[in-house]
């Protein structure tokens, strides 16, 4: 029971106070106490909380508690809601950004023990460690059985080198290990700064690597993207680990891999069902003796439960002293008094990011190559044309643009105006910001274009590569197409704008279009020759996917600033097509081995 201090509000408190209904480490509500008033009650029934919440200032919960839009609507007086944790797929973030409640998490507590849990199934799996302890137990003596291998001058490659990526690529150097990566958005300076080799394709770091371990989230792009294929082009003997989220790794594939014996063994912490339901592939999987497996460890350490805790507390405290937490989850990105002019460019602005990185970060699906090619890009120009090039407060624009950019590339990272240039920094990005006052031929009020500069690196690939002769050829499968030098940089450009309050997409590299950047969308680049949209309707139709809407995109005869493209000849076309559900990476190989097809990538906007 509380005990009354004074009137406050009515209610007969004098501190702000504090409801959490699940156990969390003291550390953090030892903070609390000395200014707020900390109620724990746990065992509680959603009807309780629904009955409780009235009188409380913050709600801190981990994933047992469900958030929901009406427990938030009887939170009269509530002014924030912490996740103790990563995920905040328990709490209604929309609901509570429409009443105004701040919602924050801890995306980085958990950083050093998911680590620490990735280089512990390493080893576990390189010496056979869950076997022989399971035999020793047994009454067995197997040594010669059991005889692992070192990890030290051995590879390990990396998919994905955010916090988590980071962090096991510094301590498998120390481990003596070679470490090669693949992220498509890593700055190369931070790559380098951890002794990290960053690789251009997914092909390339799985022939490399003796140990294959993934850090990246969960997303459209990402799931199911080690398979059957992607295993047999790793070495024979190699082992692969698993501590971020289940889904990427296909399950039966890899069961098929380790009794082949082509795959050596596996480190499981993470599943595509959990717990794994009897007699899956997840629960087969786990039953094999080359894998050790366990459930979803990576952040159950003391110490990442003492962090969560510590890092939520301190930011209910600020929020409610009235400061800015640093990890709100939908903390406003627009001043109240900006919001009716700014509102749907912040939306246009964030799906022209998550567009980019997800089209042209992303390795695409290519008729020259099996997994496609990325080229990385860091240096981005964001220009502002018409009426919004006159606004001077554009910061809820340059949020949007780094929240887009590195949403689908990043786990638990939640971007706002308040850590928006932090991150970009972490990230290595830098965003000129470009105010055109200058006529414009263009029948848009505003237009927003988001452009990326090629990297050294690609400038210097370009000029070392030998010239090829252009060809018009509309069954000649090579890179090489009429109307575009292909000793350049391909060109990655990406312009917008906004009508009656619904946000467009009205170009994509050289092609001009009109599209609304939502839901799940496939981009065809096709020559532009009769029977393609035939072909590309009828493969998505026997693979049961049903088409929302399409789009043409001709090669725009207008260039930058209204000049003449001087590709009006160009047989070349983008299909972008809404579609009802995420296109797997089987239906898009069906696609690109289509005569004509160039490059295919699925998007889920």
């Amino acid at each position: 029971m509380l005990s009354k201090n004074g009137a406050n509000g009515g209610n007969g408190y004098l501190k702000p106070r504090v409801l959490v209904p699940e156990k969390l480490s003291p550390d953090g509500l030892v903070l609390l106490r000395k200014s707020l008033e900390v109620d724990e009650k746990k065992g509680l029934s959603a009807e309780d909380i629904l009955a409780l919440i009235p009188d409380y200032d913050a709600l801190i919960v981990r994933s047992e508690t469900k958030v929901t839009a009406s427990l938030l609507q009887a939170g009269k007086k509530l002014k924030v809601v912490a996740r103790a944790g990563v995920g905040v797929d328990n709490v209604d973030v929309e609901a509570a950004t429409k009443l105004g409640i701040i919602v924050v998490n801890s995306p980085s507590g958990n950083i050093g023990a998911a680590a620490e849990h990735t280089i512990a199934l390493l080893l576990a799996v390189a010496r056979n460690i869950a076997d022989a302890c399971s035999s020793l137990k047994d009454g067995k003596w197997e040594r010669s059985r059991l005889v692992g291998v070192e990890v030290k001058g051995k590879t390990l490659g990396i998919i994905g080198l955010g916090k988590v990526g980071i962090t096991v690529a510094r301590f498998a150097k120390g481990l003596g290990m070679t470490v090669e990566a693949l992220d498509p958005y890593c700055s190369p300076a931070i790559a380098q700064s951890a002794n990290v080799n960053l690789v251009s394709s997914l092909s390339e770091l799985l022939s490399i690597s003796d140990f294959l371990t993934i850090h990246t989230p969960l997303i459209a792009s990402t799931k199911g993207m080690i398979g059957e294929k992607e295993l047999l082009a790793m070495k024979k003997g190699a082992r692969i680990l698993n501590v971020a989220r289940g889904g990427m790794i296909d399950e039966a594939a890899l069961l098929e891999a380790l009794n082949s014996g082509h795959i050596a063994g596996a480190g499981m912490d993470v599943f595509t069902s959990e717990p794994p339901q009897p007699g899956s592939s997840a629960a087969n999987l786990i039953a094999h003796p080359q894998v050790v497996a366990t459930p979803h460890l990576g952040a159950s350490t003391v110490e990442a439960q003492e962090n969560v805790s510590i890092d939520v507390c301190e930011q209910v405290l600020s929020i409610l002293h009235g400061d800015l937490p640093r990890s709100a989850v939908n903390a406003p990105l627009i001043l109240p008094e900006e919001y009716k002019t700014l509102q749907p460019f912040v939306r246009l602005v964030e799906k022209m990011g998550s567009l980019y990185t997800q089209h042209y970060a992303t390795p695409r699906f290519a008729q020259t190559t099996a997994t496609g090619q990325s080229d990385t890009r860091t240096t981005f120009d964001l220009i502002y044309e018409g009426s919004l090039a006159t606004l001077t407060n554009t910061k809820p624009l340059f949020a949007a643009l780094i929240k887009g950019l590195t949403t689908p590339i990043s786990s638990g990272m939640n971007v706002n105006i308040v850590n928006a240039e932090l991150i970009a920094r972490d990230r290595g990005l830098v965003i000129n910001e470009q105010h055109s006052r200058s006529p414009s031929d263009h029948p848009y009020s505003s237009l927003v274009t988001l452009r990326a500069r090629p990297s050294a690196s690609s400038r210097a690939s370009s000029r070392r590569r030998p010239a090829a002769p252009a060809s018009t050829d509309n069954n000649n499968n090579d890179a090489t197409v009429a109307g575009r030098d292909p000793l350049l940089p391909r060109e990655q450009t990406i312009s917008g704008y906004v009508s009656a309050s619904q946000i467009y997409i009205s170009r994509l590299d050289r092609f001009a279009t009109a599209f609304v950047p939502e839901g799940n969308l496939l981009i065809c680049h096709n020559y532009d020759s009769p029977g393609k949209i035939g072909a590309v309707g009828g493969i998505l139709g026997k693979e049961g996917v049903n088409i929302n809407y399409m789009s043409v995109a001709p090669v725009s005869q207008v260039g930058e600033g209204g000049a003449e493209s001087g590709t009006a000849g160009s047989n070349e076309a983008l299909m972008i097509l809404g579609v009802d559900r995420e296109v797997g990476k089987a239906v898009v190989g069906k696609l690109v081995a289509e005569e004509g097809i160039l490059e295919v990538s699925a998007l889920a906007l």
